[in-house]
Parts: C-alpha cells; sequence; structure tokens
C-alpha cells in the first residue's frame, strides 16, 4: 500500500522513503525540531538577485554589452561544457554587477537560475560567509521538494551544522543531499536549475573568506562533478587572481574559464549609446524646454563623457544619477558635470558616489598594506602618490620605469607591485610598448587619476605634490650617499637606478635646489656627494639628457653653502665641479642656439685666486 508513496509520517514517528527503500524512525523529542525552518533562520536574503533590499539593483541597457552577456548565456547554456566555472575580473566600477543581474534575470525567466548570491561590503548580512552555505542550500532546494527535503534531514540530524567550516557545511547541506537526489531513478538531471551566479567576490570580507570559498566550490562542487555552471564575479583582488593565475599554477587555473572584463570587451560604444538613451529620456520628461530639445545634449558633450569615462560604466552611471536629480534642469546639471574641473574647490560634486567607491578600496589598500610588518612606519598613501606623479610627469613632464623609481623610494625589489596588490581593480603597472622593459602605471579610470589630484575629492586621503617632492628628494639624497667607488676605479656603481637619473631628478624633485634642507645638502657635501655626481655625469657622457634645473641646483646649493650655511669650505669644494658642468651645459646650449636657456643659465662662480674676467693672476 506504500509502494508509490514516500517522505510522510506514520503517527509521527516513522517516516517513509520507498524510493530508497529506508524507514526513518524519529524520537518523539524531534517531533518539534524541523530543519528546514532552522534553515530558513540562518539564511542571507538581502543576496537574493530579487531581494527588496537590492531595490532597483544595476543591470544592463537594452542593446548594451550584447556580445559579453552572449557569451555568458552560451556557456550557461553548454550543460555538458568541459570547464564548469566561469570567472569574470574586471576594474572597480566596470559593471559586473550590472552584467551579473541582466545574467540573473535572464536564467530566472529562461528556469535555470539555481541560485544567486550578492555580496555586498556594506550589508553586513552578506559581506561574510557565515550565511552563504545556508543560502545556497536554501535556494537549491526550492527547486525539488525531495531535495529540500534532505537538507531538512541533514539539519535535524546535525543541528550544529551551521557553525561547522564552510567546506563542511557545503558538503552536508548541498554535495550529499544533491546526490541523494541524483540517486533517484526518475530525477532528470537535464531539467534542474543549473546555473550558480555569485557577484562581487572581492565585496566578501577578508582575503582568507574569499579563498575559503573558491576553494569550497572546487573541492565540492567541481570535483564531485555537480551539473551545476557557477559563474563568479569579482574585482581582479588577490585570493581569485592567484587562484587564476597560470605562472604560479593557481589551482582554479585548468578548471576556470577565465574572463577579463576590462581587457577583452571595449565597452566605449555601449557607454555611448546609455548615455544617449539615457539622457534623452531625461530631458523628455523634464519641464526645461531646453532638455527637450533635439540638440540637447549635443554630440560634443556626448563625447567629452565617453571619454572622461575611460572605458568604465560607474563613471556613466554616475554621470546620469546626477543629472536626473528632480531639484534643477538636467541641462543646468549636465553643464556642471561637464565643466567640472579636478584642481577647482566647487560646491557642485557631481562625482561623489565615485569618490565614494574609490575612497573605499583606497582605506582598504592602505589598512592591508601597513598591516604587514615589513611596511611599518611607511606611509602608503606617499608611496603611491609619489608612483603616480611619477607616471603622469607631474614634474619636469618626465617620468621614470617604475623599477628604478622603487629605488629612488627606497623599495624592495618590485615595491611597485606590492603597492598596487589590493588596487588592480583601479590600476595596474604595463609594460610600455614603445620602451622595451619600460614599466608605467596604468589607471583603469582617469577619473581616479583626477581623484587623487584633488584635495576636495580625495580629502583626508589627500597627498600634495610638495609632500612627494620632499620625500624622493630625501630619497635621492640616500641614494647619491649610497653610492660607492668600484676598487681601484673612480667609476660609481648603482643598484638598477640608471646613472644620471638620480641627478636629473633630484634637480627636477627639488625645484632646481630650492627645496633642499640645509642638513640633505651637508651630507651631499661631507659625503664625496660632488665626485660622486661627476661620475655619474661622466658615465653617460650626454649632457643633452639633463634639464636647465641642474646647473641651477648646484649653484643654489653652492650660495646656500657660502652664505646660509656658513660653510665656505664645503662651498669652495663645489665650485670646480660646478664650473666643470656649466661649462658643458654652456657648449651644449651655444651648439643648440638655445638663447632662452642660456638667459637662464647661473653666472660662473670664478675660482679662488682668478680674477672676475676669468684671467690668471
Amino acid at each position: 500500500m506504500f509502494s508509490r508513496a514516500h517522505h510522510f509520517n506514520v503517527g509521527g514517528n516513522i517516516q517513509i522513503d520507498s524510493s530508497q527503500h529506508v524507514w526513518h524512525v524519529h524520537n518523539a523529542q524531534d517531533k518539534s525540531m524541523d530543519g528546514w525552518k532552522m534553515l530558513l533562520d540562518n539564511i542571507a536574503p538581502n543576496t537574493f538577485h530579487d531581494s527588496g533590499a537590492r531595490f532597483d539593483p544595476p543591470k544592463c541597457d537594452e542593446d548594451t554589452r550584447v556580445e559579453v552577456i552572449s557569451e555568458i548565456m552560451d556557456w550557461i547554456g553548454e550543460r555538458e561544457g568541459p570547464k564548469r566555472l566561469l570567472c569574470m575580473t574586471g576594474a572597480a566600477g566596470a559593471g559586473k554587477s550590472a552584467l551579473q543581474q541582466t545574467i540573473a534575470e535572464r536564467c530566472a525567466r529562461s528556469g535555470i537560475l539555481g541560485c544567486a548570491i550578492f555580496f555586498s561590503s556594506q550589508d553586513p548580512t552578506r559581506n561574510n560567509l557565515s550565511r552563504i552555505v545556508p543560502t545556497i542550500a536554501f535556494q537549491l532546494g526550492k527547486h525539488d521538494p525531495r531535495l529540500r527535503d534532505y537538507i531538512r534531514d541533514a539539519i535535524e540530524e546535525d543541528p550544529p551544522i551551521f557553525t561547522r567550516t564552510i567546506r563542511t557545511q557545503m558538503d552536508r547541506l548541498v554535495v550529499r543531499p544533491f546526490k541523494q537526489l541524483q540517486a533517484n531513478a526518475d530525477f532528470d538531471a537535464g531539467s534542474f536549475p543549473h546555473a550558480v551566479l555569485i557577484d562581487g567576490l572581492d565585496e566578501c570580507s577578508g582575503e582568507e573568506q574569499q579563498t575559503e570559498l573558491l576553494s569550497t566550490i572546487k573541492h565540492c562542487i567541481l570535483d564531485n562533478d555537480l551539473p551545476f555552471r557557477i559563474f563568479i564575479a569579482s574585482r581582479p583582488e588577490w585570493a581569485i587572481r592567484s587562484a587564476l593565475n597560470s605562472e604560479i599554477r593557481g589551482y582554479l587555473h585548468p578548471l576556470a574559464y577565465h574572463v577579463q572584463l576590462s581587457d577583452k570587451y571595449d565597452a566605449t560604444k555601449d557607454i555611448r549609446r546609455y548615455l544617449w538613451r539615457r539622457l534623452q529620456d531625461i530631458g523628455s520628461r523634464s519641464h526645461d524646454p531646453r532638455a527637450r530639445s533635439q540638440s540637447w545634449p549635443s554630440v560634443d558633450v556626448i563625447e567629452k563623457l565617453v571619454m572622461a569615462a575611460s572605458g568604465q560604466f560607474v563613471y556613466a552611471a554616475t554621470v546620469v544619477k546626477y543629472v536626473s536629480e528632480r531639484r534643477s534642469s538636467p541641462v543646468d546639471r549636465l553643464q556642471t558635470v561637464v565643466e567640472w574641473t579636478p584642481g577647482k574647490r566647487q560646491l557642485a560634486r557631481p562625482f561623489a558616489p565615485l569618490d565614494a567607491l574609490y575612497a573605499g578600496i583606497l582605506s582598504a589598500a592602505k589598512e592591508s598594506y601597513e598591516a604587514v610588518d615589513t611596511n611599518q612606519g611607511r606611509n602608503f598613501l606617499l608611496l603611491l602618490r609619489a608612483h603616480h606623479i611619477n607616471s603622469v610627469g607631474h614634474v619636469g613632464n618626465r617620468s621614470w620605469d617604475a623599477r628604478e623609481f622603487d629605488e629612488i623610494l627606497n623599495l624592495e625589489r618590485n615595491g611597485h607591485e606590492v603597492l598596487v596588490y589590493d588596487l588592480h581593480s583601479l590600476v595596474v603597472f604595463h609594460p610600455r610598448p614603445d620602451i622595451p622593459g619600460y614599466l608605467e602605471m596604468h589607471f583603469y579610470h582617469r577619473s581616479f587619476s583626477e581623484f587623487l589630484d584633488s584635495e576636495s575629492r580625495s580629502k583626508n586621503l589627500f597627498i600634495t605634490d610638495t609632500q612627494v617632492k620632499a620625500y624622493v628628494s630625501e630619497g635621492l639624497v640616500q641614494v647619491i650617499n649610497q653610492v660607492s667607488f668600484e676598487p681601484r676605479c673612480t667609476r660609481a656603481t648603482f643598484g638598477s637606478v640608471s646613472q644620471e637619473n638620480p641627478v636629473v631628478t633630484l634637480a627636477l624633485y627639488s625645484n632646481g635646489g630650492e627645496t633642499l634642507s640645509g642638513r640633505q645638502i651637508i651630507a651631499l657635501a661631507i659625503n664625496d656627494g660632488w665626485r660622486k655626481i661627476d661620475q655619474m655625469l661622466s658615465k653617460t657622457g650626454d649632457f643633452t639628457l639633463f634639464e636647465i634645473e641642474f646647473p641651477v641646483m648646484i649653484f643654489s646649493i653652492m650660495q646656500r653653502l657660502k652664505n646660509e650655511l656658513e660653510e665656505p669650505g664645503l662651498a669652495d669644494a663645489l665650485k670646480p665641479y660646478y664650473n666643470k658642468w656649466r661649462k658643458l651645459f654652456n657648449t651644449r646650449l651655444a651648439k643648440d642656439r638655445d638663447d632662452y636657456l642660456l638667459s637662464l643659465l647661473p653666472p660662473e662662480d670664478p675660482e679662488e685666486g682668478e680674477t672676475e674676467k676669468g684671467e690668471e693672476p
């Protein structure tokens, strides 16, 4: 009489499951225990793709991101494809969450969405792993009553399951129950919703938790060959970056299909289309007749915005949100955006949401960097800003290879990489294509460079050019003072720094010697600095590389030694070097017929015993 019956109770104590030929006898004390209800008490509903807590989440506009959406949906639809994990990484603001939301909604409409998890660093219920596995189990269990019952049984057998490790929870609440479901003769794996989406892995607090979740997915779901297609979106932070890294044989590299959103797909056309559509829609609903005009917004304005976006959707979305404010005209607000200049103090703050994003990422990176023992005492913001100023040529329109600049900043080998370790969603170091072996800083967002330049935007994270110049000058003085002379040779030896770079850089960063302290000048004088500089310059033999700031700096140092510092003896020791360098510089300028720079060249300081005209006594 029970041949086709399953999962019901007889007298409250006997549970029948004929498909497995198992009779479960429950103690009377278990009558009040409901595993499914216990599961509900431990989930994070704010992570759902359709949660009210995520009201009006970002998603892709119609006709935008068509190529990447098509690629992801095709991959999800290929149930038997060889790689069941897709990891999409991209810069902050590249549109990953909008893509993930769009994919989730399409999967839901198609009936293939198994579960979706959207992390958020700002929501304590979804910025950690404490409720993630129960939330996954709940969403999967809704698709089949048998799976739901297996999950219920697992909880009732081990009520403290929610306190166990993430891997144990995944094994007991997802893997084993699903294998029980697969053992049913009438189970059709092809009809079970198989898309598992996880957005914002980087928003989960701590690299350890991010690594733990990735490792759990590999060992529990991929290694057990469960029929899910798992799509994870994240900024390229350490946990996912190292797991996918082919050079260090990351444990996910052979198993994952990796889409690098910022590099593979150019979003420029989509951003242009998005701005046109959204701004015209705002204009059509405005009371301002200027906004309803067919000429608004103009092509020039759109192109300026597209260029400023640097391929990042977050910039365009921020502009649209600011312009859509109903308390004033969209025409005026758009004009404010276009005319807004980073260096000026202005009341309007159209990029406040973007600045909050930058500030959050930068603050977290600062905390992580300065927490490392070997970095204690270092100023993360100052070092980052120094590399930033070097890369954009703020000082003398010159920039130097990142590795050479590390040595000037007294950083360890590849210190620049350690510096941006937690900033890969905003900035990376790339080889410069036109100069072999030359590394330079590359910003995914042009507006992030502007953020670093603007005190009104970066606020307490701002570092002035003056602070950087003083720090770099101090480092350069130390570099020059530490130069050694090889035995039986008068040539100076350096590390990786080009022979002329410390000298040229010091001249530029010290504003021609003006910002050097008396202590730094004395240190150069008593550490044989002039002979070391002379050997460095003689090594290249080419004064075409040097700026007018160099002779200006040396003349300034000589005058300050004589007058301000009252060290005439040290000033006299510098004179022959100064006159030698000035003569070489003068020859070069005369050859180039550069009258302007010749007029800036400081006067010759005659040697002791010579007349003012330079004649022998």
